[in-house]
């Protein structure tokens, strides 16, 4: 069976969700390749759970190198080379995007972008969620092992044991000019999820009202262990961070939950959630577009829904 390979996320040791989620999603193509790219002795302690998620292969190029982004470009596209995979799969982020759009240009390869399901007819298939998620497109590429970047939270994770043969590669020494980071800033860590790989996520737009009000979000998301996003509309007048914005400007979420507090559901917000699982929203507007998607939907003050909704799901837990 021809393989795929995966470049594994990995921040501080640890890995990241979408790695898992493009393991599985390697299954559906072929044989399931982990690579993993880092300074040395990163390998020894991800290994065993890329294993665990479905790994047969497991490629580990370590080195000291600074320069931002090249040696995960390099590194890949040697395996192509010597591999001939049947695919790349990368987890959609700004890094991932740089990396797979480099790799493209670097191997003649075709990219598909912002995808959410792969299979293989006659060939490797990407399916796209388009317009907002108003539509679904499929997509081939015209050439030998296309770079696909996958949104995270679109594949439901299997635990599946793979056999993890371990293969060093190697890493080839910066040539030319490159990027390099000089210093890194820290973002210290909450207790909540990270955003695009929360599994319940729980946004506020405007109809919150001010950065006070927010906090009637964060008690709703921390009863659930959830993520607090924010419409674009909420972190243009100020009541969130930017960081946390959801739509086609911010981050795209695709968890199993999705709560939208005082979000009219505009098009551009949308765009960044309509993949979700279930959605439910709570909107005073009985003709707000965000109930055109919910699953769920509750005409009523998101004053007074969330924490009855917070007290009920405090009092279940509890």
């Amino acid at each position: 069976m021809a393989e795929v390979l995966v470049l594994v996320d990995h921040v501080d040791g640890e890995l990241r969700k979408s790695t898992y989620e493009l393991l599985t999603a390697a299954r559906t193509l072929g044989e399931p390749s982990a690579v993993v790219v880092g300074a040395t002795g990163t390998a020894g302690r991800l290994t065993g759970e890329l294993k665990a998620h479905g790994a047969e292969k497991i490629y580990i190029g370590e080195t000291d190198r600074a320069d931002f982004l090249t040696p995960q470009v390099d590194v890949l596209a040697a395996l192509v080379s010597s591999t001939s995979p049947v695919a790349v799969l990368i987890g959609l982020s700004a890094d991932g995007k740089e990396i797979a759009g480099r790799l493209a240009a670097r191997t003649d390869s075709g990219w598909l972008n912002d995808v959410v399901a792969v299979s293989h007819d006659d060939g490797v298939r990407a399916t796209h969620s388009v317009f907002g998620g108003a539509w679904t497109a499929q997509a081939q590429a015209a050439t030998a092992h296309p770079v696909i970047t996958l949104r995270p939270g679109s594949v439901d994770v299997e635990l599946v044991e793979g056999v993890g043969e371990e293969t060093t590669v190697e890493v080839p020494a910066a040539s030319g000019r490159g990027a390099v980071v000089a210093a890194r800033e820290p973002i210290t860590p909450g207790d909540r999820p990270e955003l695009t790989e929360a599994t319940v996520v729980v946004s506020g737009g405007r109809g919150v009202g001010s950065a006070e009000a927010f906090r009637l979000v964060e008690a709703l998301a921390d009863a659930l262990g959830a993520a607090v996003g924010a419409s674009r509309a909420a972190v243009d007048s100020g009541y969130y961070p930017h960081q946390f914005q959801v739509g086609q400007t911010g981050k795209t979420v695709s968890p199993q939950v999705y709560i939208a507090l005082g979000i009219s559901g505009a098009i551009q917000h949308r765009a960044g959630m309509q993949t979700s699982k279930t959605i439910v929203a709570v909107n005073k507007d009985a003709d707000a577009p965000i109930f055109e998607i919910a699953d769920y939907g509750v005409v009523g003050d998101l004053f007074t829904v969330a924490p009855q909704l917070t007290d009920a799901i405090t009092q279940r837990r509890g």
